[in-house]
């Protein structure tokens, strides 16, 4: 058992330059990316139902005018729930269609630009995106059929997608940050992703309202080629000693696999192992629950305008500065897996008022609940990335894009379906299901965090009564 307490190997030197913050920093890249992920989402869902909606003669609601939601017959019109269940299952298509393709190509990427450097796996992906917006905007001029949309998300998948930049920044901020000073550099990233998916939410929803889809689309198209282009000239390499590489080639996935099959120090290989199945439940139900916010507030009796939606995607996204203060402020007097604890506490208790909410104050509520409800993850990413060497962090930021790549897929796959198959009973059934499933990755970050404290106070009993063995 004491070996099995023994901290993770001392980490070799690293070159100088490798640990230098480079300038421009990767921060910009990831807010331009997250800005036109933010804008695409709601807007795509929104003219699934307005196209599918028209296709099928269903012209009781848009999403600019609220007649024919607010009475209380809309929730039993049959032609409503089957352009409901439509646009859920078309979501669920382009989502399994775009995330099973990146769920491989963002392993190879990632592991593939700890060789070559990290500028590669930024440029790809940002580029993917751009084209895959581009093709949303030929299906919406043209009206081709919304199938095309899943050809778009396949092509972006094949680059990577949005998980492939998530992967590479984070790796970015690992080889130019110190050991010590990553967990902020982290917080940061998020901060990013909080701000820019706010500003795209609140933008995109006004933009809609006022001037249609193409604007705003268009609008993403370029911030996604604004962060291909700043990838390709103005980002500098964070990776110092690059070497060629093949990129089809099964190394990548071994170097990946090898994190949870390495036979030398076990105690951080199962812990890697439950932390990483943490990280995938919790962002599994955050996933879930994203794909089918839209849809829920859309349905009766919400009936949410393009103005309120854009406003309640504003509000998710609020949850990450929110909880980035709140992680920064219970810091000082609780360790990071109590911090984590709360968060999910918030996380549970925002998903259940969301279940129930059949008004649009009590929707809100839900949503302000949610204030704490993304505190656990970066703390599980620290804990991560303090369980491998400074040498391992490339293909453990692999291996997280992996999960989340997973984690798309399956909380697609099953939120999705889940919320057509449950609206006849409840409609808030799937945020529920999600609630109940967050207590597994309660239970085992507590678990891990009481093992430790027991642990390390055995190991200190031992260390204290070893002279008197002398």
């Amino acid at each position: 058992m004491a070996a099995m307490a023994a901290p993770p190997p001392a980490e070799p030197p690293v070159p100088p330059g490798r640990r230098r913050l480079s300038l421009p920093a990767v921060e910009p890249l990831l807010f331009l990316a997250t800005v036109s992920l933010g804008l695409q989402g709601p807007l795509a869902t929104q003219y699934l139902w307005d196209r599918l909606g028209a296709d099928h003669g269903y012209s009781g609601r848009n999403s600019t005018d609220s007649s024919g939601c607010g009475d209380s017959n809309a929730t039993a019109d049959p032609l409503r729930q089957e352009v409901e269940a439509l646009v859920s299952h078309w979501n669920l298509y382009i989502n399994l269609g775009g995330f099973f393709v990146s769920l491989f190509s963002v392993t190879l990427f990632g592991a593939w630009s700890d060789s070559v450097g990290r500028r590669p796996a930024l440029i790809l992906p940002a580029a993917g995106m751009a084209l895959q917006t581009g093709i949303y905007l030929l299906v919406m001029y043209l009206e081709l059929h919304v199938a095309f949309f899943l050809l778009g998300r396949i092509l972006s998948g094949l680059t990577g997608d949005y998980n492939l930049i998530l992967a590479s920044c984070f790796s970015y901020v690992a080889d130019t940050s110190e050991r010590g000073a990553r967990t902020f550099r982290v917080a940061i990233l998020e901060a990013c992703l909080g701000t820019a998916g706010m500003v795209a939410s609140i933008g995109g929803g006004q933009w809609r309202k006022a001037q249609g889809y193409i604007n705003p689309f268009w609008l993403a198209f370029a911030a996604s080629l604004a962060a291909t282009l700043y990838a390709a000239f103005f980002l500098r390499e964070s990776v110092k000693q690059k070497k060629a590489a093949k990129l089809f080639t099964l190394s990548h996935y071994k170097a990946v696999f090898k994190l949870y099959t390495a036979p030398e120090h076990p105690s951080s290989r199962w812990k890697l192992a439950l932390y990483s199945l943490a990280f995938f439940l919790i962002v599994t139900v955050h996933f879930g629950a994203k794909d089918i916010y839209v849809l829920y507030e859309l349905g009766f009796p919400l009936c949410w305008a393009s103005d309120l939606i854009g406003y309640g995607s504003a509000a998710s996204y609020l949850a990450y500065l929110s909880s980035l203060a709140g992680l920064r402020l219970l810091q000082v007097c609780l360790e990071d897996t109590w911090v984590a604890e709360i968060g999910l506490i918030s996380n549970i208790a925002g998903l259940v008022v969301i279940s129930l909410a059949t008004t649009t104050p009590l929707m809100f509520t839900g949503y302000g609940i949610l204030f704490l409800s993304m505190a656990a993850t970066p703390v599980i990413r620290s804990k991560l990335s303090k369980l491998v060497s400074e040498t391992e962090q490339g293909a453990l930021f692999a291996s997280v894009a992996c999960v989340e790549g997973l984690c798309s897929l399956v909380s697609t796959g099953v939120f999705n379906s889940l919320y057509p198959a449950t609206l006849h009973f409840m409609r808030g059934f799937p945020f529920l299901f999600g609630a109940i499933i967050l207590l597994i990755p309660a239970a085992i970050l507590g678990w891990i965090q009481i093992w430790d404290s027991k642990h390390d106070y055995n190991h200190f009993q031992d260390a204290s009564l070893s002279p008197t063995k002398d």
